[in-house]
């Protein structure tokens, strides 16, 4: 596995790449970033002195069969304006541990009901396709043909950002 320090700049250079801009020079793997709050830092420079703030998120994930970058941001003011309770429904279709499981294994691959049906721990047939219908509805899936599903690219970052937050 690659050092902070390399994965670190590999991020770098391709939030840099993503957001149009030249990346700064990557140090040397033995010495210690610079800029710890780079991502953050960049952030700070876009916004206006006097604005309440936005929140960032972003990354660039490698699976078995697909490669996804993704960038999203949002203002403090309009989150904070939002309708949270509609969201609801969005979150909640993650607060299964089977769900869960089941985003893990198609985006690790495991894309036909068929495939899903024979891991251990998902339960009946009838269950299976009453999780995969309440992520599909919810936004976290989408149905293909031949019963296979997928999860919407712009979906794999927020996925794994959201679970990122949940450990912390």
């Amino acid at each position: 596995m690659a050092s902070v320090e390399e994965r670190l700049a590999a991020l770098e250079a391709q939030v840099a790449r993503l957001a149009g801009e030249r990346a700064a020079p990557v140090p040397a793997p033995e010495a210690a970033p610079a800029d710890v709050f780079w991502a953050l830092d960049g952030l700070k420079r876009r916004l206006p002195p006097d604005g309440a703030g936005a929140v960032l998120y972003t990354g660039t994930v490698r699976t078995a069969d697909r490669h996804y970058d993704w960038q999203y941001g949002a203002g403090v003011d309009d989150l904070l304006d939002g309708d949270w309770p509609a969201l609801a429904g969005t979150l909640t279709a993650l607060a299964h541990p089977v769900r869960l499981r089941l985003l893990r294994e198609i985006l690790g691959g495991r894309h036909g009901t068929a495939e899903l049906a024979d891991l251990d721990g998902l339960g009946t047939t009838g269950q299976l396709h009453h999780h995969l219908r309440q992520l599909a509805a919810a936004g976290w899936l989408r149905s293909g043909a031949r019963g296979r599903y997928d999860i919407p690219p712009e979906r794999v970052v927020p996925l794994l950002a959201i679970l990122t937050a949940a450990r912390h």
